[in-house]
């Protein structure tokens, strides 16, 4: 409760203090938003994109004390065909995502009305609206904030990797050697910590934009309160008679694309696999009655084993 009236009296010090223009920026009605403890999205006008990776740059730099710092040697894992998951001697990979690299720069090359077009497309987390990720993580270790934004809390994830399989792009990406298990579980597969973008919660509880819209010097991408930011996107996408992905994909997403070229078909150009997410259309992942019942049956289970993760790891920093 005392970060939330900090945090509050913040962002109404910052709007009084910047008057009537900072009150039109991204960043005052995203803060805004959040104060109301309402959803913030993200309009991104990947017409304007191109492919500089600063955005890319900056989220290394904002994020670089959240990655993982893993122990080596690692524990031996049961069974012994699971292979150990490590980037730490890969840091510099930024061609997709990977634990220490939360956002990538697509590229597609697309035929388009007799015309090539080049277009570049920054890529991360969705923060779905009903975020899988969250809702079937079996140890409460990914939390879906207030604002809209899903993270997960390295303190207390155990690398099982769940995330990722229900994930419609497979997001999160998993470092070996570092979390709680190697506490509790260090002979067991699924070892590690997950990571991904976690639109830099921290940041925006301080009152500032995610380190990549600020870095970024195009202004390709637009943050605020979701309803406004979907209706910008549909302007957007008219005026360009474009189209937009994550209005819809896995039942809606807080991340707005808008396209000069329809989704499907820079889908079938870029390269997809390990770590590089798709743009094809994503039914509701949430809607079937198996992962309903599912969610229900996980909810309090989570519930139990993450604030029993948190006590242990509060009691183990005291000791």
């Amino acid at each position: 409760m005392g970060h939330a009236i900090t945090r509050r009296s913040f962002l109404k010090g910052t709007l009084t203090a910047a008057g009537s223009i900072a009150a039109t920026s991204s960043v005052a009605r995203a803060a805004a938003a959040m104060d109301k403890g309402e959803a913030i999205a993200t309009l991104i006008d990947i017409s304007k994109c191109v492919g500089c990776e600063e955005c890319v740059h900056a989220c290394k730099e904002a994020n670089a004390d959240k990655y993982p710092k893993p122990q080596k040697p690692f524990p031996k894992m049961y069974p012994k065909g699971v292979k150990a998951e490590d980037w730490s001697d890969k840091t510099d990979v930024i061609d997709r995502l990977t634990p220490y690299n939360w956002l990538y720069i697509q590229s597609a090359t697309v035929d388009m009305n007799g015309e090539t077009k080049e277009l570049t497309i920054p890529r991360r987390c969705m923060h779905c609206t009903n975020p899988p990720c969250v809702k079937l993580c079996p140890w409460g270790s990914a939390i879906q904030l207030d604002n809209g934004i899903s993270r997960i809390d390295a303190d207390i994830c155990l690398g099982g990797a769940k995330c990722q399989t229900v994930c419609p792009w497979l997001i999160p990406q998993r470092q070996t050697g570092v979390g709680l298990y190697l506490d509790i579980l260090p002979a067991f597969a699924g070892n590690g910590v997950m990571y991904k973008c976690d639109r830099c919660y921290n940041r925006i509880a301080e009152g500032k934009v995610p380190a990549c819209i600020e870095a970024c010097p195009e202004n390709v991408q637009t943050i605020g309160p979701r309803d406004e930011i979907l209706k910008q996107a549909h302007e957007l996408a008219a005026s360009m008679n474009g189209y937009i992905y994550g209005e819809n994909e896995n039942g809606g997403t807080n991340t707005f694309y808008v396209s000069p070229v329809p989704f499907d078909k820079l889908n079938s150009v870029i390269e997809k696999g390990k770590g590089k997410p798709h743009l094809a259309a994503v039914s509701e992942s949430m809607g079937t009655g198996d992962k309903l019942a599912m969610a229900m049956l996980i909810a309090p289970i989570a519930g139990v084993v993450g604030a029993a993760a948190r006590f242990y790891n509060m009691s183990k920093k005291e000791s």
